[in-house]
């Protein structure tokens, strides 16, 4: 990107990843290079230090590497032993990388509608939902807001239904105390850079208390296989890189920070963006006091949402949607996903995303809802 021009308004990006990784630079130099140093670059020491500080860090027993959040969560689908061709109750809105886990675990996903305000699945549509077939749930902690897992746990062992969480966007979310990945049987990270634990290039990780599950879990990330050329189960090739390993450790000693400061931009967005949401120009996230959020999205939404989106790129602020089209509207999905979702067509419609990151400031985001706050009163 150019500098400005002497006396210009600098842009203000939706994320910039070298900016937000400048702080890191010196850590990740000298861990990369004690890897490179080491000679073992697939499944050695950095990988297991990390699973056991993240596991630690979630508050999990066990954690496995793979190599991104989709496998993650394919991997711990097949895991289950699910009956091929079973249900997995999902939410509509969910990005497209949940439903594809499903399909290739050999499942069918059942879509159910988002709580409007939160983008999250709906406990109270479970029940309408469920159907002859069905054998699991799939939540999916949308924008690093936890689902409501209290009222979504009671229903999934009411109906003996296994329970895996996306918890692609999710890192340290909590409820009631608890974080994510720690409420069903498999809690599914993906470490793409852009996450508020984000690595440099692609990474996951799966946690879970089920010693069984981890130890196929490792097996299975690995062509099946813990001991050389012994293959247990049909496995691929899905292993946390060494290098991304070293990279995930130096900034998980950041994480706490790092949410401490997205949650110190959103609450400039709350304050500054309050008295518009009052009057229902727009709607701001949903915060509750037991609900600890992490802001890996500050998506809000605005019935001219693509007019607003114009009037802020032309002051130089560049947004996101997420997602401009939901998982049945797409054409991979055509034949596979049917039915209709006005509640997740409405959120798809009016939701949009505004900068909050570790490299942004608080002018900048004092900039940002400045530019909104005038739109949403004009």
């Amino acid at each position: 990107m150019t500098e400005p021009a002497a006396g210009a308004v600098a842009p203000i990006e939706y994320e910039q990843l070298a900016r937000s990784n400048a702080g890191f630079i010196d850590e990740m130099q000298a861990a990369a290079a004690r890897v490179i140093r080491g000679g073992w670059y697939v499944l050695g020491e950095e990988v297991r230090a990390f699973e056991q500080e993240f596991a630690a860090w979630v508050g999990a027993r066990h954690c496995v590497g793979v190599a991104n959040g989709l496998d993650a969560l394919q991997l711990s689908f097949e895991a289950l032993d699910l009956p091929r061709g079973s249900g997995v109750l999902v939410a509509s809105n969910s990005y497209i990388a949940t439903i594809l886990a499903i399909l290739r675990a050999g499942l069918v996903p059942v879509l159910v509608e988002p709580d409007p305000e939160t983008f999250n699945t709906d406990p109270k549509r479970l029940q309408a939902a469920l159907a002859p077939g069905v054998r699991a749930l799939c939540v999916t902690h949308m924008f690093g807001k936890a689902c409501r897992m209290d009222a979504i746990g009671d229903f999934a062992r009411e109906h003996g239904l296994r329970v895996v969480e996306d918890c692609a966007q999710s890192h340290g979310a909590k409820l009631g105390g608890r974080t994510t990945g720690t409420f069903g049987d498999a809690g599914c990270f993906s470490f793409y850079p852009t996450k508020n634990l984000g690595a440099l290039g692609d990474a996951g990780a799966i946690v879970t208390d089920d010693a069984a599950l981890a130890e196929r879990l490792r097996h299975t990330r690995n062509y099946g296989s813990l001991q050389k050329y012994v293959n247990v189960y049909p496995g691929t090739n899905s292993r946390l890189d060494e290098i991304q390993a070293a990279m995930l450790r130096v900034k998980l000693r950041s994480l706490d920070s790092i949410t401490a400061h997205k949650r110190m931009l959103a609450a400039r967005y709350f304050d500054a963006l309050g008295p518009v949401s009052a009057t229902g120009a727009l709607v701001l996230p949903r915060q509750r006091a037991d609900e600890f959020d992490v802001f890996h999205i500050f998506g809000i939404r605005h019935r001219r949402r693509d007019a607003l989106r114009e009037h802020l790129l032309a002051r130089g602020i560049r947004t996101e949607i997420h997602y401009p089209i939901p998982p049945y509207r797409q054409q991979a999905m055509a034949g596979v996903l049917s039915g209709d979702w006005p509640i997740s067509d409405e959120l798809h419609a009016t939701e949009l995303s505004l900068p909050i990151s570790i490299g942004h400031t608080p002018a900048e985001v004092d900039r940002v809802a400045a530019a909104v706050a005038a739109f949403g009163a004009g």
